[in-house]
């Protein structure tokens, strides 16, 4: 019965790498059963949709540009847990993961991606750019979202209504000039924006080791403080995230977040992903720090599921998007 089950549990995280802070996020996280749950059906919806997603495009009913999500789970369901919906977001061209945490249905972004007027732009926009509310999108031009999500902080700044910007970018993209300008805009005015590196390893087909001198990123932002932490964890992005939007919320200006994740499809779905990288590389990551294993692993050891409630959650996720595939 439900009743034996933990209602909650503390878990240890990692310590975050911390640039011009005294104190960062805490080294626990107290997690309940409802909300372990949660994210659990989340993130599988999440990697279930991808995977339907490269089906559909090696079957030539998804055309066009196709980035996914898969392996970087964590970061969507940690950020959106530590924020609240009345916040603003805005990503890069990986957005079907934010899209759905936003409030998208998997109906609509399936139908976005096969382009049918059903889908959540029309069938207009594609892979790269969902909207929702709150949600400025997927945006298709490398680093351009973060001078857009800066305007968004400024809003809220001007509107006054406690309200903050997440502002995210690949480590592709922290390379790009307007970002800079954008960290220096935003510090000078104190706009309540998260800047996000996901850092997912490898811009394109680059490793970050051959495309940036100094793979620090949350020190990047030079005058802004900032935290580098593990992205693979959903609870360790979720503390770092209230941590960082508190930051914000008490008018101290912008702060700088790095999630070290990774991303098991290539660039895009014309990237197959092993030429500059080993299959063994991507089993590593599989075997050892998959957020949806990690979590699903937390909860089984606490005793805060069982192992068939968690298959009839794979089960009914699986109905869902292929529901929404035949949709």
């Amino acid at each position: 019965t439900y009743a034996d089950f933990t209602p909650q549990a503390t878990f240890d995280i990692k310590k975050c790498d911390l640039h011009k802070l005294e104190e960062g996020p805490p080294l626990q996280a107290v997690l309940t059963r409802e909300e372990g749950l949660q994210y659990y059906r989340t993130m599988q919806t999440m990697r279930r949709m991808e995977l339907k997603a490269d089906q559909l495009y090696k079957q030539k009913i998804i055309r066009g540009f196709c980035h996914l999500y898969d392996g970087q789970e964590a970061c969507a369901v940690g950020i959106e847990a530590g924020i609240n919906l009345s916040d603003h977001l805005i990503t890069a061209y990986r957005a079907h993961g934010y899209t759905l945490t936003r409030g998208g249905t998997v109906r609509e972004i399936m139908a976005e991606l096969t382009g049918r007027r059903g889908g959540i732009a029309k069938g207009k926009g594609g892979s790269m750019h969902m909207y929702t509310k709150h949600f400025y999108g997927g945006n298709g031009i490398v680093g351009a979202q973060v001078p857009l999500g800066a305007g968004v902080a400024l809003a809220c700044k001007y509107l006054g209504k406690n309200e903050l910007c997440v502002c995210l970018y690949g480590d592709g993209a922290a390379n790009q000039g307007q970002i800079f300008e954008t960290y220096n805009m935003a510090s000078l005015w104190k706009l309540p924006c998260i800047f996000i590196c996901e850092n997912n390893k490898y811009g394109m087909g680059t490793s970050v080791e051959r495309a940036a001198a100094s793979t620090d990123y949350y020190k990047r932002g030079d005058f802004i403080p900032g935290l580098r932490l593990d992205g693979m964890d959903v609870l360790c992005v979720r503390e770092a995230t209230k941590f960082a939007a508190e930051h914000c919320r008490s008018g101290k200006g912008p702060i700088l977040m790095e999630l070290q994740t990774y991303r098991y499809h290539g660039h895009s779905m014309s990237d197959p992903g092993v030429s500059y990288r080993t299959r063994e590389e991507i089993q590593e990551v599989r075997s050892k720090s998959d957020p949806i294993s990690m979590l699903k692993d937390r909860m089984l050891s606490n005793n805060m599921a069982s192992v068939e409630e968690l298959k009839e959650i794979d089960v009914e996720v699986r109905k869902e998007i292929e529901d929404a595939a035949q949709f």
